[in-house]
């Protein structure tokens, strides 16, 4: 037994901030990279972990491994070595971020032990963009970490005494995840948000290279289907749009395996509207229409029509984007439920959201921006009202339905009432001032350009506020996420 090595091994990986299963998942990759045919799989590699963090006792081709996975030099391996400036990015990081971030001021130098997130590693270097010169940490970072990683060690353990299919305690851990994850993605802070649903995606690909049985995988499916699709949305909004794609492409492969309609419908919402976003609107228009095949009533088929009209307006078909837009009030007003709308969160569109759309859409329309206005209005007032029953507020709907308000109230030359609109946006944190954001903020410079606020004081002071923002934006620090 070699007692140091063991010590060392973990403390290795909980510096990265690793459970043991992802510290497995690295050490098969760093393997099959290597061109190493007889790395075992995760799970066996799970329980070698657990043996060597206990006894030490690694062998020296799963020491170049986890040289690989760890980013460290063969002489730097094991207790007592020489050792370098940590690398920023061990091999089998899945975030590049840039090598040319400046260093934070001597006043807001990070504690070392709180660069350790719970869940799969980032680089000190993305943490770094992404906080800013914030205030420093407090040890409860750390403390946070500890508890997180004792749960999560819990739960691959439990797991790994369920020999034969998915036990009770796994898969109710696994929903209770995506559901938490779900209401997150609306509430908390993007990045932190993105890493702790891969940590629960991967859990749930080991489980699926089980034998299982047929409902068992049903259920995994559409947990990774949920997953997937949230992920995508959290990319989306950190700036990664075609990372976004793939992701919301792979839950919808889930969806359609099984067969689930709801699912299906929702996964092609998501991709219109990131369709949308990067200027592809008849493609946006043709998977709104796509996904109406799937769902025809209840707040998700709503947010189809919705999608629908904001392409129709935006091509000019004032007809079509006000028939959609009554056909979505009409989906929402029934009796609806499915098992979608019982995970919440971000799969249960709340109604303040819903008008902010409606009166996205009906901005668009020339002519419409008294109607526009209405909905706007009505969606603040909801927002302020707080979420009705079986409903969450995202962080972005009422700086949104801001941004809409304010272009509306621009193009009347009401200069102070969008000021007024746009606090909301213009008083968010840095860590969520996500890429819709900054992309619907240039649409106000557009109509700040307008010969009415030519000269005016209070136009450019907007002007420069809105580009502060952007420059302070989360997407501002971080690169493109790889595949």
């Amino acid at each position: 037994m070699d007692a140091k090595l063991a010590a060392w091994l973990r403390q290795e990986r909980e510096t990265r901030g690793w459970p043991k299963a992802e510290m497995a998942r690295r050490l098969v990759q760093a393997g099959r990279e290597a061109g190493d045919r007889s790395t075992p799989g995760a799970g066996a590699m799970l329980h070698n972990i657990h043996r060597w963090e206990r006894e030490g006792g690694v062998s020296e081709r799963h020491k170049l491994h986890y040289c690989r996975a760890l980013g460290i030099q063969p002489g730097q391996f094991g207790p007592g070595q020489a050792r370098e400036a940590p690398d920023a990015s061990p091999a089998g990081t899945d975030l590049a971020v840039s090598p040319a971030l400046p260093a934070l001021p001597a006043a807001a130098q990070i504690p070392a032990s709180a660069l350790n997130p719970p869940g799969p590693h980032l680089p000190a270097s993305a943490l770094v963009a992404y906080l800013g010169s914030q205030e420093p940490f407090s040890g409860l970072m750390a403390v946070e970490r500890e508890v997180l990683m004792a749960a999560h060690e819990g739960s691959d353990h439990a797991e790994d005494y369920e020999q034969h299919g998915i036990g009770d305690a796994t898969f109710e851990q696994l929903r209770t995840d995506v559901m938490r994850l779900s209401k997150l993605s609306d509430t908390g802070s993007p990045l932190p948000v993105f890493l702790d649903m891969r940590r629960v995606r991967d859990r749930i690909y080991r489980l699926l290279d089980r034998r299982l049985w047929p409902r068992e995988q049903t259920d995994l499916h559409f947990l990774l289907g949920c997953l997937n699709g949230l992920m995508g949305i959290t990319a989306n909004r950190l700036g990664y749009p075609d990372a976004a794609e793939e992701l919301i492409r792979a839950g919808y492969a889930s969806a359609s395996a099984i067969d689930h309609r709801p699912l299906q419908a929702q996964l092609r919402q998501q991709l219109s509207s990131v369709a949308y976003l990067r200027g592809r609107v008849a493609e946006s228009d043709d998977l709104a229409l796509a996904g109406l095949q799937f769902l025809s009533q209840g707040p998700e088929a709503a947010h189809l029509y919705l999608n629908h009209a904001l392409a129709a307006a935006t091509i000019g078909d004032a007809g079509t984007a006000r028939q959609a837009v009554a056909q979505a009030h009409e989906a929402r007003s029934g009796d609806y439920g499915d098992d979608l709308l019982d995970i919440g969160g971000e799969f249960a569109v709340s109604l303040a959201t819903h008008h902010a759309l409606a009166g996205r859409a009906l901005a668009g329309i020339e002519g419409a921006e008294g109607e526009a206005a209405t909905e706007l209005e009505r969606s603040a007032s909801l927002y302020d009202q707080g979420p009705g029953p079986g409903e969450e507020h995202w962080f972005g709907g009422k700086p949104l339905s801001g941004i809409d308000l304010a272009v509306v109230r621009l193009r009347s030359g009401a200069l102070d009432g969008a000021i007024e609109a746009l606090r909301p946006a213009l008083d968010l944190p840095a860590e969520q001032r996500i890429s819709d954001f900054t992309i619907r903020l240039a649409q106000v410079r557009g109509e700040l350009a307008a010969p009415v606020f030519r000269g005016s004081p209070q136009a450019r002071d907007l002007g420069e506020r809105i580009e502060e923002f952007g420059r302070a934006a989360v997407t501002s620090g971080l690169h493109s996420l790889t595949g």
